[in-house]
């Protein structure tokens, strides 16, 4: 009797891993190490259980701060380590980093020892935000090539919609844990979500493409065919365009956000608890424009994506101290939920910008060395906007409105705006010298 051939010949069929389960990866490391953003709500406590610091050893200067500046060092100096080692081990690294930075910052507040605060919450948690930004954001690139702006998007939009997320949590820890147990307890729970998700993420196959997806044969002179490393990206002029439209677009968003309570008192009286709901529903406006902006980047163009940010934010920054005039509550809070939902998209979009322009096989790690803008930008925009409304503050004769304290820093961000929208406007396609 003679086999059919088929019987002898057929290869084993290899499962094929689902592209949409890196989003939901890549989504929960982002949710964890986002929750950063509302580290805020820790500094009365902390201050509290820590009296007597100078102003530089204090939160948020110990904690939310030092983190962000070691985000972007991190991600910036491990970047091509992350593309040797694969999203997998840097996610690893991110989780062990981030828990047990935040489970060592809570031990420090057990003990009242500032300084393993400092290094736990500030130097390995930030370490391990680096990790965690950029490990899956290389990898999101690379598994949808059709569709890179989406796919940054919702990665990215965790990382602004666990800000929203932490906020509830911590405070309904604190009552019941205290401080210190409530950070601690916080690192073994990202820890476990971070481990999930570094355990799903990995690199798709070489030359692999979607099923079905065909690349457009119209060429898009703005998207190159080719991939460059870190250390030759860093060579062009292009690298250093595109740091300077993130670094303003950050400052002008992060100035606002630093100050975005005591300006809806200053400048429309209203009471703390009023400001703080109103700062609470801006971070769900900048976790949506994460995904809204970088999805709508993939039909109209990255470049397009942010002369249209630099343009309507420098108009909005401008027409603020008049809306503050009129007492125009409704469009304040309007103009603050777009300037909000572009700083988000602005995070969202310069990934996916840099795939474009360099190339995804080493876009991690060219990721990692444009966030250092965002380190700059973590001090440029709160020191713009703060020091000048204090300065301003400071000369006002007792009993005088304080509407108009900001008009000086607003201008001064909405003059960065307008330097983003030139910026923008002179990138150009990275000459092939092949």
């Amino acid at each position: 009797m003679t086999e059919h051939p088929a019987e002898i010949t057929a290869p084993a069929v290899e499962p094929i891993f689902n592209r949409w389960l890196i989003p939901i990866a890549a989504v929960a490391i982002h949710i964890c190490i986002g929750s950063v953003y509302s580290w805020s709500i820790f500094n009365r406590p902390i201050v509290a259980l820590l009296p007597g610091q100078p102003w530089w050893f204090s939160p948020p200067y110990t904690t939310f701060s030092t983190a962000l500046v070691f985000l972007g060092l991190s991600a910036a100096f491990c970047g091509p380590w992350v593309e040797r080692r694969g999203p997998r081990v840097a996610a690893t690294a991110a989780a062990l980093l981030f828990g047990c930075g935040l489970i060592v910052g809570g031990i420090g507040l057990a003990l009242k020892q500032p300084v393993l605060v400092f290094l736990g919450m500030g130097v390995i948690g930030g370490m391990g935000c680096g990790l965690g930004y950029i490990a899956p954001v290389g990898t999101l690139v690379k598994w949808f090539p059709d569709r890179r702006g989406m796919a940054t998007g919702m990665a990215i939009m965790g990382f602004g919609g666990g800000a929203f997320l932490a906020g509830y949590l911590n405070l309904s820890l604190m009552k019941t844990l205290g401080v210190a147990n409530t950070v601690v307890a916080l690192g073994a729970m990202y820890f476990v979500l971070m481990m999930i998700g570094a355990r799903i993420i990995r690199r798709p196959p070489t030359g692999w493409n979607p099923e079905g997806w065909v690349p457009s044969a119209h060429k898009d002179k703005m998207i190159t065919d080719r991939s460059m490393t870190r250390d030759q990206s860093i060579r062009t002029v292009q690298f250093y365009l595109l740091w300077g439209i993130l670094f303003i677009n950050v400052t002008a968003g992060i100035g606002i956000l630093a100050q975005a309570s005591p300006m809806m008192q200053d400048m429309f009286f209203k009471t703390p608890i009023q400001a703080a709901a109103v700062v609470s529903f801006i971070s769900l406006f900048n976790a949506g424009g994460r995904f809204f902006w970088a999805s709508l980047s993939d039909y109209i163009g990255r470049r397009n994506t942010y002369v249209l940010f630099f343009l309507t934010q420098t108009g909005l920054f401008l027409l603020i101290p008049s809306l503050a005039t009129q007492g125009d509550w409704i469009a304040f809070q309007a103009a603050l939920f777009v300037i909000f939902s572009m700083y988000g998209g602005g995070f969202a979009t310069i990934p996916a910008f840099l795939a474009d322009m360099f190339g995804p096989e080493n876009v991690g790690a060219i990721h990692g060395a444009v966030l250092t803008a965002w380190s700059a930008a973590a001090i440029a925009g709160p020191l713009i906007i703060t020091e000048l409304s204090a300065r301003g503050r400071a000369s006002l004769a007792p009993g005088v409105s304080k509407i108009h304290i900001y008009d000086s820093p607003l201008q001064i961000l909405a003059a960065l705006l307008a330097v983003g929208f030139v910026l923008t406007m002179l990138v150009r396609p990275v000459r092939n010298t092949n």
